[in-house]
């Protein structure tokens, strides 16, 4: 896969080698020392993500990052200050920049802004995909519509956009839960960008990531001196998302004392900054998500009941891959599309055999692990036509576990005879691993060449003796 392009604007050559030095074994990256020179690369070789330095000679940073948002909206530009520039941060969060680091850096807090900045990056194909959400809501059935890695023509998914479109413009605060993997993020896009706040920021923030000892400076900020490494004020997560949306993905893992202070934000719409005296006033629509069942944290008192009452004003449940099958061969069809027009002359298809074990299989992984099985396939397998001989062991097994399992429930088949025609099948599938290399399959199955040696007498099955 190509490597992602980075480039750094900055007068000071010192403050572009050292960022050079830290990204170039994971990014390409451009160099340039003013804001001109900035322009002339992004028309010519147009990065993924842009750290921008306010002050500079000639044009200033608030200058280029207009310029930039000209030329395309899907570049990333990330500020850099420093200490007395802070109030200038507002003016470029408004013009569309993603976020600001300021010096000296942090590499830490570098790479986790950059690692989240290009996971959320792809705006374009969530404004597309609202075009085609307007004729979905409209009640066009005869298209498939996109939301950017979520399609859907299923009863349940219609049943989620109607929501989305009733409470888009509301203040209500919405909780969407389900499996992880099955898009929960992406249905909070959908709110905010179908709002009247979609002109305002939309930030995502995933609580489980951030550490306990963090994530109250990460989501209010702090002032400077609040504690030793505090050498500038830094803003924090609700205030970047004033008049547009903040999203909590993962609420769950917050502890008590952190879900108080998230409860007083939702009544007051006021917080004070790590270090802090003075209340900060902002207006965000607050989106929260989470895999696990609330109330029944709540019970077991591991979540606040006057949280959870708070948040679970509008809940949308997001069902699983497994109970809406007949979006299965929509997401292959448009994944391989998709990740097919990345290589060349590789444009990809599936055989029915092999879409029919996809839509058997339960996909426990939800979209996500659907999107990353197709990707794996469109990278290893040669040919145009990705057959059920290409399909990952887990596929294949899966399909014949649902199999069995309907054969014994159904009576068709004694639960001995179903075990063992399992057993040899999974054999066979080590077997063809291995080049039916016998010390190698037994390896792969955690077990003694003698033992599969017995299975395979047993069963018949043939295999070279090395």
């Amino acid at each position: 896969m190509e490597a992602k392009k980075i480039l750094i604007v900055d007068d000071e050559l010192s403050v572009r080698e050292s960022m050079r030095m830290i990204f170039k074994n994971e990014y390409e990256v451009l160099m340039a020392g003013n804001g001109k020179l900035a322009l002339k690369i992004i028309n010519e070789q147009p990065p993924d993500l842009v750290f921008l330095d306010i002050i500079m000679p000639g044009e200033d940073g608030i200058e280029v990052l207009k310029k930039i948002k000209e030329i395309s909206n899907k570049v990333i530009v990330i500020m850099l200050t420093a200490t007395k520039t802070i109030k200038t941060v507002v003016s470029a969060m408004k013009l569309g920049a993603y976020d600001y680091v300021t010096k000296p850096f942090d590499i830490d807090e570098i790479k986790l802004i950059i690692n989240k900045a290009l996971k959320n990056q792809g705006m374009e194909q969530e404004i597309q995909y609202l075009n085609r959400f307007d004729n979905f809501i409209k009640g066009d059935s005869q298209r498939n519509y996109t939301f950017d890695n979520i399609i859907s023509n299923t009863k349940e998914m219609k049943d989620i956009f109607n929501i989305i479109e009733q409470v888009a413009d509301s203040k209500a605060t919405v909780l969407i839960f389900g499996e992880s993997g099955t898009g929960k993020e992406l249905i909070a896009r959908a709110i905010h960008y179908n709002s009247i706040r979609k002109g305002f920021p939309f930030v995502a923030i995933n609580c489980a990531a951030i550490p306990e000892t963090l994530i109250e400076s990460e989501l209010f900020g702090y002032e400077k001196g609040a504690f030793t490494d505090a050498s500038a004020k830094r803003i924090g997560q609700f205030e970047m998302a004033d008049k547009g949306t903040l999203f909590l993905d993962e609420i769950s893992e917050l502890s008590s004392a952190t879900q108080a202070k998230i409860l007083r934000v939702l009544q007051e719409m006021e917080f004070i900054r790590v270090g802090g005296v003075k209340p900060v006033k902002v207006d965000v629509r607050v989106i929260v998500a989470t895999n696990r069942d609330l109330e029944k944290e709540v019970s077991e008192g591991r979540f606040r009941s006057d949280l959870f009452y708070r948040i679970n004003v509008v809940p949308i449940f997001i069902p699983p891959l497994r109970e809406r099958k007949g979006d299965i061969p929509l997401l292959v069809d448009y994944f391989l599309s998709r990740i097919s027009s990345g290589v060349k002359n590789m444009k990809k298809q599936i055989s029915k055999e092999a879409l029919e074990l996809f839509v058997a299989y339960d996909w426990p992984g939800n979209v996500r692990e659907l999107e990353n099985v197709i990707e794996r396939l469109v990278a290893l397998t040669p040919k145009n036509i990705i057959d059920k001989d290409d399909l990952p062991a887990n596929i294949l097994i899966g399909q014949k576990v649902n199999k069995l399992k309907g054969d014994v429930l159904g009576g068709s088949i004694a639960f001995n005879e179903a075990e063992q025609e399992f057993e040899q099948e999974i054999i066979l599938n080590a077997l063809k691993k291995s080049n039916f290399v016998q010390t190698k399959a037994a390896n792969l199955l955690g077990i003694s060449r003698r033992v599969l040696k017995y299975k395979m007498d047993k069963y018949g099955i043939e295999g070279s003796e090395n």
